[in-house]
């Protein structure tokens, strides 16, 4: 198959931003003739129509609206490589553009993300917060060299990625001190009746805590349920509930958000993957990145 090009893809992408050649011509600075040609050999090489006439004007196809889309994706990606290499700074200095998926711990986030610091160069982290459907887009379009998250990618022939296991970490349930001293006792029957604060059903954690619970015959008073790990651990801090945290991570809750652990849940841990593209040569912040947790170096169970 003959290779796109490009210039005629992007003479395209004007004409369909316009609704006109001739604003696309007096736009782009050339004769309307030289945009019409070039449109008709893309049209030629698609095998497509990929605008029709309508009045004095011209509409998109549906295939036209299909080429856009894509087109869109490809310009406004040229656009944003050409903002990153002219604020990359030194030369020395190593981005790494992160996603991290709403339903992973921030601290564990922090935990993990913090390996690449350690690297010879110099590296500049790039984080993005967002939902899990979303990061995979923005991985797929190059946007983010890795995601963070609670599970592996779909298994899908358009979507080349790759999902490294990270760490499996023991979970227990936390509370601030003077909602601990009512619960504390005779862990977990003690959680009957207690106020609890979960992840939403949209977080594969939840699934996890709620087959713990129904294994114990606990009820507790489910108060509070949240898309963002962080906003569930502020309403923790603030005394609304009981919560869920890595275990691991004792010390750090206990810092930062003034809590302290009631018990461990027998067989709950939360997953966290690496997701990047499938890449010959891949982000060496990456590779590092995947490569901490089999040596143990983020001690991933308690």
């Amino acid at each position: 198959m003959t290779p796109l090009n490009y210039k005629h893809l992007h003479y395209f992408w004007v004409v369909a931003q316009e609704g006109s050649i001739t604003r696309a011509a007096d736009r782009l600075g050339v004769a309307v003739q030289t945009i019409s040609g070039q449109l008709s050999l893309l049209e030629k090489q698609l095998g497509k129509a990929l605008f029709n006439s309508q009045g004095r004007g011209l509409v998109l196809s549906e295939a036209g609206r299909v080429a856009q889309g894509y087109a869109d994706q490809i310009f406004q990606l040229g656009e944003a490589l050409t903002e990153a290499v002219e604020s990359s700074g030194s030369a020395s200095t190593l981005r790494l553009r992160a996603g991290i998926s709403d339903g992973i711990p921030k601290l564990l986030a922090y935990r993990l993300l913090s390996t690449v610091t350690s690297m010879p160069t110099d590296v500049r982290l790039i984080c993005d917060e967002g939902e899990f459907e979303t990061l995979l887009a923005d991985l797929a379009l190059h946007r983010l060299d890795v995601v963070l998250t609670d599970r592996p990618a779909p298994a899908s022939a358009n979507l080349k990625v790759f999902s490294t296991p990270l760490g499996e970490f023991a979970t227990g349930l936390f509370a601030i001190p003077a909602l601990a001293e009512r619960y504390r006792d005779n862990f977990p029957a003690c959680l009957e009746g207690a106020p609890l604060l979960l992840p939403t059903r949209h977080n594969a954690l939840r699934g996890r805590i709620d087959r713990w619970l129904e294994s114990t015959n606990i009820l507790p008073k489910i108060v509070g349920e949240f898309e963002d790990s962080a906003l569930l651990t502020t309403f923790g801090r603030g005394g609304l509930g009981i919560f869920p945290a890595p275990l691991a991570l004792a010390e750090q809750v206990a810092h930062q958000l003034e809590a302290v652990p009631l018990g461990a849940m027998s067989g709950v841990s939360e997953l966290i993957y690496a997701i990047s593209n499938e890449r010959r040569i891949r982000h060496p912040a990456v590779e590092v990145l995947c490569a901490a947790a089999p040596q143990g170096v983020l001690e991933p169970r308690v």
